[in-house]
């Protein structure tokens, strides 16, 4: 059987944020076991499945992105809707729109320091749509 269901994250500023509780909570119960897949219909966010346990390795993950893919580069030609817009897009690229989990025992079979991220981009990002589909 495949569930699907849609749903809006929270609106959040510039950064990584972890998710994996507000995800949880738009969720039906889970099957036994089977698969999780998360879908952002965006392209300047992105998702990731990472450390949950020391806010430092969000911090350090904004720094890694922002000198990879600086704002105001002088190449870069798509900046009508403001400078962290396009490096958005790149690092976008770069994390993926989506992850995949096991489901094992009616859970999430996320290791012990992982959770899921929302990887914001853009300064002002605003609420994210988000695609849950559960196949048992």
């Amino acid at each position: 059987m495949i569930q699907q269901i849609a749903f809006n994250l929270t609106a959040r500023e510039r950064g990584f944020h972890l998710i994996t509780a507000e995800v949880l909570n738009a969720l039906p119960q889970l099957p036994s076991t089977g698969l999780f897949h998360l879908f952002l219909q965006h392209t300047s966010a992105g998702l990731t499945i990472n450390e949950n346990a020391d806010p430092d390795v969000r911090t350090d993950f904004e720094s890694i992105f922002n000198a990879l893919v600086p704002e105001n580069l002088p190449y870069l030609v798509h900046t009508i809707e403001g400078p962290d817009d396009m490096p958005a897009h790149i690092k976008s690229s770069l994390v993926g729109v989506s992850i995949q989990i096991p489901i094992s025992n009616g859970q999430l079979n996320l290791g012990t320091w992982q959770g899921i991220y929302l990887c914001e981009f853009r300064n002002q990002g605003g609420p994210r749509k988000v695609v849950a589909t559960i196949y048992s």
